[in-house]
């Protein structure tokens, strides 16, 4: 996730599709199809609204189930435990 982190703009919004395998407290593997929708909070309005407009489509065009909205780079450090919350 460090690499991807450092692959996103600091000013500008981003769709991410993630398949992410994770091993659930039960034991059973686990591989969620997630949209991760990167709004930082410096980017300008205009870029806000497109993308905001745009996200039901993304998820609906990528047939995913989940979105999963980060403001930043560091929020990716977080993604298994959030991923494991939503399973």
């Amino acid at each position: 996730m460090t690499q991807l982190g450092e692959d996103l703009p600091d000013h500008a919004p981003r769709f991410v599709l993630l398949s992410y395998p994770l091993t659930l407290d039960s034991g059973r593997l686990s591989v969620p199809y997630v949209l991760l929708y990167y709004l930082p909070a410096t980017c300008n309005s205009e870029l806000k609204m497109l993308y905001a407009g745009a996200k039901e489509l993304m998820r609906n065009t990528a047939e995913v189930n989940r979105i999963i909205e980060i403001d930043s780079a560091e929020d990716l450090e977080e993604i298994e435990e959030t991923l494991k919350n939503q399973s």
